[in-house]
């Protein structure tokens, strides 16, 4: 999360005490001063990879999420491009990934502004014509033609201020919203057998 400062709407002397004893706040105390120190170490690569077992079925893979951890996640195919649509798609996993950055920033800033959660529920989707990439349609970009996020939130002790500070610090500091609202290069390296 940046320096920008997202507390204000926050007076209490309650609220600040929270925030110094917040759990977010001394973990990034503590990142903050190595990151000042070392700016190299807080450049990250997160990753996943697909590793092409059951190739004769076109229409389910399965990824390997962080590199540590290889957590296997069954993927197929969306029944619009003629998949079974019996797992997760790309699609379904890119809004995945951005609720769950959503949500989870929305936590890291509530817990470091010192608000007391009660719900949340981020809801991601993506619209794409898949005329595009079935190239039926030239005129039809290969692509989602929007992304949205709905947010519920509810905050102990809400105020409007509180609501709109939490909600200005998700969006400026969610990588994955960032990501996908600026747009980045994507670079590839491939072998051929």
């Amino acid at each position: 999360m940046s320096n920008q400062n997202f507390s204000s709407g926050v007076s209490s002397e309650k609220s600040k005490s929270r925030r110094q004893n917040s759990e977010v706040n001394q973990r990034h105390i503590i990142l903050r001063e190595q990151y000042l120190k070392n700016p190299n170490s807080a450049l990250i690569t997160d990753s996943s990879e697909v590793v092409g077992t059951n190739l004769h079925d076109p229409f389910k893979t399965s990824v390997l999420m962080n590199e540590n951890m290889k957590v296997a996640f069954k993927v197929g195919v969306h029944k619009a491009v003629g998949g079974d649509h019996d797992f997760p798609n790309p699609g379904d996993i890119l809004c995945a990934s951005l609720a769950c950055c959503f949500e989870s920033t929305l936590r890291l800033i509530s817990n470091k502004l010192g608000y007391e959660l009660i719900e949340t529920r981020i809801k991601a989707t993506a619209k794409v014509d898949v005329r595009g990439t079935l190239m039926i349609d030239n005129s039809a970009p290969v692509g989602f033609q929007s992304m949205h996020v709905k947010a519920l939130v509810i905050i102990k002790d809400s105020t409007e201020q509180k609501l709109k500070t939490l909600i200005k610090g998700a969006e400026h500091c969610c990588i994955v919203y960032q990501t996908l609202k600026q747009g980045i290069p994507i670079t590839l390296d491939f072998k051929f057998g």
